[in-house]
């Protein structure tokens, strides 16, 4: 099956085409990158070198001849970019495939989409994250998704399984802490994501309720319980390229750790790429790297009467590109792991 990516000189681009290449039944059609036409891919992803196919050739233009013969596209644009090409180009795109890695189709709500983002809302496809209960089928049967982004993977797996006892938390008290790489921010040239200002140092940022993840999660969460979920949510940046690593807070009643541990066993239990570990372990962003995997870790605050849920992912697998395939495999009947099966890499 051919496929194409738009935006593919970007790090989740160039992730996109790392599993495109190893993946056993995508083919590479074109890898467009407005910024870098003609550039040999391998010179912007030189980690791709010695792998099969078009990644020996360039860059290409956006260009509807370019991607006439692919049934699925990849969009892995800044927000606003895949919205508005697809709006310009409705004809090409009837007939395709689309999982859009991308913001622009997230919301369904326009309100929150000004307040988060701002610009035009382009409205709402079918959400990404098959392991949410009843998305798997949705997924598999739609034609167009927006995959969720990296921190709103890793929060609303860590929030979803409390939907199943949600007389005994209180959802509108969800407090979060998480820590990014910097590869989340994109490729762009930024003085606060420069070396010499990143490196020996962790900072906040988007502090204050800002952060444009929060109405997805919460969205995510209340499609789950019929009810309000409210976040505070504090991002942090991490002097490390890639990975997430979130500490998600919730007030607990007439519960115990164990029951705590059935609840997320049981959720996650048949899931091939959520993982909730041992007692004694706790996850870590470099178990993660280059899988699509995310690894949950729960326990107790008798304290203070609240849970505690760690996740780690790695921002640019399960928070981007490697969901982006697991959404691909699911609308195009594959194994849902196909090109997805590789451990971390640490």
């Amino acid at each position: 099956m051919k496929v194409s990516v738009v935006g593919a000189s970007g790090y989740s681009g160039g992730e996109l085409l790392r599993l495109i290449a190893n993946h056993p039944e995508f083919t590479l059609g074109a890898a467009i990158a407005h910024s870098q036409v003609g550039v040999a891919i391998t010179t912007v992803h030189p980690q791709l070198t010695g792998l099969a196919g078009a990644m020996n050739g360039h860059f290409l233009p956006f260009d509807k001849d370019a991607l006439f013969d692919s049934e699925l596209i990849f969009f892995a644009l800044p927000h606003g970019e895949s919205g508005r090409l697809i709006g310009e180009h409705v004809e090409l795109f009837l007939t395709k495939k689309i999982v859009d890695l991308g913001a622009d189709f997230r919301l369904s709500s326009k309100s929150s989409w000004e307040r988060y983002y701002g610009g035009v809302h382009h409205g709402y496809w079918q959400y990404g994250l098959p392991e949410l209960p009843g998305a798997r089928n949705a997924i598999s049967s739609s034609t167009r998704i927006a995959n969720p982004g990296c921190y709103a993977t890793a929060l609303a797996l860590s929030i979803a399984p409390f939907a199943k006892i949600k007389s005994q938390v209180n959802l509108t008290d969800v407090v979060v802490t998480a820590a990014s790489g910097t590869t989340g921010a994109g490729r762009n040239s930024k003085t606060h994501l420069l070396g010499s200002e990143v490196m020996n140092s962790i900072s906040a940022y988007k502090i204050g309720g800002v952060h444009q993840h929060t109405p997805e999660v919460e969205a995510a969460v209340e499609q789950l319980t019929g009810s309000p979920v409210h976040l505070s949510f504090t991002p942090f940046l991490a002097p490390m390229p890639r990975g997430i690593l979130a500490s998600v807070s919730i007030p607990v009643a007439d519960t115990s750790l164990n029951q705590l541990r059935e609840l997320f066993m049981n959720e996650y239990e048949d899931e091939r790429f959520v993982h909730v570990l041992a007692p004694d372990q706790i996850p870590q962003t470099n178990a993660l790297l280059g899988s699509n995997s995310v690894h949950l870790q729960v326990t107790l605050d008798t304290h203070v009467g609240r849970a505690i849920v760690i996740a780690a992912l790695d921002n640019l697998g399960k928070g981007a590109a490697g969901q982006g395939i697991q959404n691909a495999n699911l609308m195009s009947g594959f194994d849902e792991s196909a090109g997805l099966e590789g451990a971390g890499l640490r």
